[in-house]
């Protein structure tokens, strides 16, 4: 997230914090978890190490890098969101995970006593005014030679066939809204030039993508849909939609119809990765 002195942002993070916004997070963990795991893996995430989590959220990202840490490990979350930290902190006690542990605070300004193995970060460069500024802030707190890894999206890759109108209209708000107020959707596509004005060298990179018809237990049009109804307030208030122009009780239910009634594939937004190591 932005540094707690930073105004050039509309929004601190326009999709807030509320139970359903985190209930939406954890659906979206569950389709992109296996892109993350990969990355971190790729970058060098192994046993043992301790990792700090940039812009943990609800825990999500954090959960992953705890098992590939494993219990000798330890990962430690980082977020300027008091209710962000206190929903993790929440959840990884009830799931009884002793690996992992939440700050509440800005990254420029915390301190720990001792560097970490690595730092990461999922979906949260996308929402910083300047994200070459936190890979660097974040890349302060990791040992010489430590790993930095950071999972971002680009939305440029959104498809369907045959055309499902309302799904590719839905991502076109979303984008155009995200724009908006100062969030970045091609983030992905951007990241090796973030690495590199952050001090790094040029990162490792792969891209993947959630391809799908329409019947999957866990879909990705589920996931959009609510997304859509989280910044339905925001897409109003930045003139993307007209009042009464989208109606979050019936939304989804039709846009995942209408993706039915045409056995449409869907392609979701691109899941980039990218990976250095700390000088």
């Amino acid at each position: 997230m932005a540094s707690q002195g930073e105004s050039a942002r509309a929004y601190e993070y326009e999709l807030g914090h509320s139970e359903r916004e985190l209930k939406r997070l954890r659906l979206q963990a569950e389709l992109t978890d296996p892109f993350t795991r990969q990355y971190y893996r790729d970058a060098g995430i192994e046993q043992g190490m301790r990792v700090l989590d940039v812009g943990s959220g609800g825990g999500d990202a954090a959960l992953v890098a705890a098992e590939l840490v494993g219990e000798k490990g330890q990962v430690v979350g980082v977020d300027i969101a008091a209710a962000a930290v206190a929903a993790a902190q929440a959840r990884v006690g009830a799931l009884g995970k002793r690996n992992i542990s939440f700050h509440h605070g800005d990254l420029d300004r915390l301190e720990f006593a001792e560097k970490f193995d690595a730092a990461v970060g999922r979906y949260v460069l996308m929402f910083n005014p300047d994200p070459a500024a936190m890979v660097k802030s974040a890349a302060r707190l990791v040992r010489p030679g430590g790993v930095i890894v950071f999972h971002e999206t680009d939305w440029n890759g959104v498809r369907s066939n045959p055309v499902a109108p309302m799904y590719q209209q839905c991502h076109d708000w979303i984008v155009r809204t995200f724009e908006k107020v100062g969030t970045n959707p091609q983030m992905g596509h951007h990241l090796r030039s973030v690495f590199v004005r952050a001090g790094l060298s040029a990162p490792s990179m792969a891209l993947r993508a959630l391809i799908q018809g329409p019947s999957e237990r866990v879909a990705y049009i589920h996931m959009i849909a609510e997304l859509a109804n989280t910044l339905a307030p925001v897409m109003e208030e930045q003139g993307v939609i007209a009042r009464g122009e989208f109606d979050p009780a019936t939304f989804g239910s039709r846009m995942i119809s209408e993706v039915e009634r045409l056995d449409s594939v869907v392609v979701g937004r691109s899941e980039v990765g990218a990976w250095s190591r700390a000088s």
